[in-house]
Formats: C-alpha cells, structure tokens, sequence
C-alpha cells in the first residue's frame, strides 16, 4: 500500500473561491472608497480647483486596494496544481482569499469615509491635508495586513502541494 493518499477533487472548488473572493472583496472596497472620495473630490474641484491634485490621494489609495486583492488570487491561481493539491492547500487558499478580501473591504470603507470628510474639510482650510495624509495611511495598513496574511497563508499551503495524487 502507498503512504500517499488520494486527493480530494473538492480542493479545487475552496482554491477557486478564495481567488474569486479575495478579488471580489478587494475591488469592492477600492469601488467604495473611490466613489466615496471621488464625490468629495469633485465637490473640491468646484470651491477649490487649485487643491484638487492633492484632495486626490484618497482616490489613489483606494484603487490600490484592488491590486492587493489581484495579486492574492494570481498567487493563489498560480499555485493551484492540477496533481497534488490537497484539500488543506484549499481551504488555506480559502482562508488567504478572505482575509486579503475583507482587509480589503474595510480598508476602502475606512478611506472612503476619511476622504469625503477630510476632502470637504481640505476645502475650507489647508491645515487638514498633513492629518488626512496620517489617516489614510492607517487605513491602507489595514489592507496591508490582509494581503500580508494571505501572504503567509499561501506560503504554508504551497508547503503540502504535492502530498497527495489523483486517483
């Protein structure tokens, strides 16, 4: 008898679904934060079109939001091998898709929230600018620790690809 067991075909499904929601979550937190800080933005550009350029940072930032999410499911996707990949190895692709997703998620709320408020404030005073930087800078670190997470996740997934066949 082999001591290497069969894997399971459902590992694929659970891979799957932490790429599709790692890219899912992430773009529908950078989606908010951007038209969330987009409208404060505009309304800037219409009592203060000389600040416009630097009232923009939160839409910026928010968009990065969607490329951390993008690069945790071409990670996840490239990772996924068609033998040898264990139901462990999906369900932490699972795990690694929803905390990249809803670090994501939160990050675009907390700078679409900090971007309207601070860009209508950035209208009526510069002094604001320097606070809102700081702010939206802890925001993003949220989306960071998502992507780091799944980071490490992965890792410890790739670790067993090969551990099991196709029966």
């Amino acid at each position: 008898m082999s001591s290497t067991k069969s894997c399971d075909p459902e590992a694929f499904l659970f891979g799957m679904m932490g790429a599709a929601v790692s890219l899912a979550l992430a773009n529908v937190g950078a989606a908010f934060g951007t038209a969330k800080a987009g409208v404060a933005v505009a309304q800037l550009g219409i009592v203060q079109p000389t600040r416009v350029m630097r009232g923009i940072v939160p839409v910026v930032m928010a968009g990065i939001l969607g490329i951390y999410g993008l690069i945790v499911s071409v990670i996840i996707c490239n990772n996924m091998k068609l033998n040898g990949y264990p139901l462990f190895s999906g369900y932490m692709h699972l795990g690694a898709g929803l905390a990249a997703g809803f670090a994501s998620l939160a990050a675009g709320y907390a700078i679409g929230i900090v971007g309207d408020i601070c860009c209508y404030a950035y209208a009526k005073t510069e002094k604001i600018f320097v606070p809102m930087i700081l702010m939206l800078i802890f925001a993003e670190a949220l989306g960071l620790f998502g992507l780091i997470t799944a980071l490490l996740m992965n890792n410890k997934a790739t670790s067993v690809i090969g551990s099991c066949v196709i029966s």
